[in-house]
């Protein structure tokens, strides 16, 4: 099988054509290799991984539940990956980086595996962001999969405020509109017109 295509979009770092590019493969495989079993040399893993990268859960269950079983006890890169869907299907959301960093990913996946922990990464502090105005710091490191204090800095190069007394991480969307609401507004002389502060 003509693996080309999957080969130049992981070293172009193409990842979000991967799935289609695996799905397609697969297709093509599974008609032209009528009755001759191809999965020993098919990329699972990739496969997997590619679509948990897309944040397309279903389909890399889907796909997990297709494997056999001798796949799967023979290729432990391939449970390592299904380990990561499993978490996000079952929204154990701080658990997900716990699975990527339990496995020593091959060579091959493991430019793919580090771009995906970037992008969940920034999904969920986007998650964080629409979800909540103040949060400690230990719960957004769980979140981000990071120590304390990566957490706090990557939180703060968010523009984010440190509260350091509390332990606490307010955004500063919250925190500027909360300053604001300090303001009264007088319908004659203007707004923000007197500070109580």
């Amino acid at each position: 099988m003509d693996f080309s295509l999957l080969t130049d979009a992981l070293s172009s770092k193409s990842y979000g054509k991967i799935a289609d590019i695996c799905d397609e493969l697969m297709l093509k495989g599974a008609a032209e290799m009528e009755g001759v079993p191809f999965e020993e040399e098919w990329p699972f893993a990739i496969h997997l991984l590619a679509h948990i990268y897309v944040n397309d859960i279903n389909s890399a269950r889907y796909l997990w539940k297709s494997i056999p079983a001798a796949v799967k006890e023979r290729q432990p890169e391939v449970v390592a990956a299904w380990r990561i869907g499993q978490r996000l299907w079952t929204r154990d959301y701080a658990a997900v980086h716990e699975a990527i960093r339990a496995f020593d990913w091959s060579q091959q996946i493991q430019p793919l595996v580090v771009a995906f922990s970037e992008v969940y990464t920034k999904r969920m502090f986007q998650l964080l962001l629409s979800a909540y105005s103040t949060i400690g710091i230990q719960d957004t490191a769980l979140f981000l999969g990071m120590n304390e204090d990566d957490a706090t800095n990557y939180v703060v190069q968010q523009g984010w405020v440190v509260d350091p007394d509390s332990r606490m991480l307010t955004s500063l969307k919250h925190y500027q509109t909360s300053t604001e609401s300090r303001l009264i507004r007088h319908p004659l002389i203007g707004e923000n017109s007197i500070n109580l502060t």
